[in-house]
């Protein structure tokens, strides 16, 4: 990809009066990092309040008579079943069962949802989805809106000291609090927190407003990484690719029972199969001895050296204090206390597989 391609958010200009050093993720230039540096970032997140700018992701509106109908197919969901303002957590699978992407998807109305898909993902999902909308009475209609989280066990105060009302809106819950904006209530960080969709004026007066509160500061990706990894949440592209199947991942608690039975959403017939002959391997969290931190594509061997699976995601965590990674290995190892081995650069460092998550969510379900 040139440096032409690379696609931009609208607030860059407050990124750079923040001091953000930029990277490239998914065909944006994103702040990786802000001078406090990425461990006092992603402790004050788990503090405090950390402000995401997480516009390179992308929200769609599926309207219509058929806009559940069309869900339902395109996802293991019953989207029918969803309360107004409920949020959940669902995939795009391929033929195979395999994860094009994972969404969260909110219902506004009788026939009109709210669908959240990542970043790299975002062209294809909407090629994916209209593709489907053309046998259903359903529109599928992309929104321009900056999209901004901030997570923390202060964001809900430091959002009511901007003048925005979070009390009444629970954990995997979404609303349309005014014209033009959607706010959710979920968290990637495994803390409570909020994403909310809103016209580019609006955000800056917010962004304004919540960078006011000593609680609040910027938080780049590189501390998004480490906290959704000690939250033991995945990493569409790593955690999740059309490779894998949500059984495999250990989703299957985001596919319904009734669903999963006689749902007719695409890869059903392949769900159902790896279901009834178990998945070969299952992703665990993963805890290497000693400071070295593991990175995403090591090999992991058993103690007689056998293949045994891969690193997803690596790295430290800054709040447990040694490094934390998440993997795929064969489902006969995948137990706590199982003894593996990655190579490290030609150093052999032994990994234990550990439940997941690394550090507790906090998020506000009732």
């Amino acid at each position: 990809m040139t440096d032409e391609d690379t696609r931009h958010l609208p607030l860059e200009d407050l990124h750079n009066a923040a001091g953000a050093r930029f990277g490239a993720f998914a065909g944006w230039s994103m702040p990786l990092t802000y001078p406090a540096g990425v461990m006092k970032e992603h402790l004050h997140t788990r503090e405090h309040a950390g402000l995401f700018d997480i516009s390179h992701m992308k929200l769609f509106e599926v309207v219509g008579s058929g806009a559940a109908a069309l869900l339902d197919r395109a996802c293991p969901l019953d989207a029918g079943a969803l309360e107004i303002s409920q949020s959940k957590y669902t995939f795009f699978l391929n033929e195979a069962a395999g994860i094009i992407d994972d969404l969260i998807v909110t219902r506004l109305g009788d026939s009109r949802f709210m669908v959240v898909a990542n970043a790299g993902n975002a062209v294809e999902d909407e090629k994916h989805l209209s593709a489907l909308a053309t046998d259903f009475d359903a529109k599928v209609e992309p929104l321009d809106r900056v999209f901004l989280a901030i997570q923390g066990p202060d964001a809900w105060a430091a959002l009511a000291r901007a003048g925005i009302e979070t009390g009444s809106l629970l954990f995997m819950h979404g609303v349309e609090p005014r014209q033009n904006w959607f706010m959710s209530r979920s968290g990637y960080t495994g803390e409570d927190g909020f994403e909310i969709g809103l016209p580019e004026a609006d955000a800056r007066d917010l962004v304004a407003k919540l960078l006011q509160d000593e609680r609040v500061q910027w938080i780049g990706l590189a501390a998004r990484d480490s906290l959704r990894l000690e939250a033991g949440l995945c990493l569409h592209g790593q955690d999740l690719t059309p490779e894998i199947d949500p059984a495999s991942a250990g989703l299957m608690w985001a596919v319904p029972k009734e669903v999963r039975a006689s749902g007719h959403f695409i890869g059903a017939d392949a769900l159902r199969s790896i279901l009834e002959r178990g998945p070969s391997q299952k992703r665990v969290g993963l805890k290497p001895d000693g400071r070295q931190p593991v990175r995403a594509g090591a090999a992991l061997v058993d103690a007689d050296g056998n293949q045994a699976g891969h690193v997803a995601s690596g790295g430290f965590g800054p709040s447990t204090g040694h490094p934390v990674a998440m993997g795929y290995v064969n489902t006969a190892l995948a137990k706590p206390g199982a003894r593996l081995f990655a190579d490290v650069r030609g150093t052999k460092i032994s990994i234990d597989v550990t439940s997941l998550p690394f550090t507790p969510h906090r998020y506000r379900k009732g």
